[in-house]
């Protein structure tokens, strides 16, 4: 699943990203750090990962494997 940053905090490492029917999801810092970026833009386009629950897991570019 893709959608865009809305926020992104740099000392937590947390932050939400909007899907592209609208809806909001908060991403933890356990699923940006296993991304391996440094940084996130708001505006971004990312692919998120969510295990079976619904947990996003993994925040990651759409480029990136």
């Amino acid at each position: 699943m893709q959608g865009t940053v809305a926020t992104f905090d740099d000392d937590t490492r947390t932050g939400t990203v909007l899907l592209d029917d609208g809806a909001e999801l908060r991403f933890p810092a356990a699923a940006f750090d296993a991304s391996g970026l440094r940084h996130l833009r708001l505006g971004q386009r990312v692919r998120i990962d969510q295990d079976a629950g619904g947990v996003v897991v993994k925040v990651t570019l759409p480029t990136f494997p």
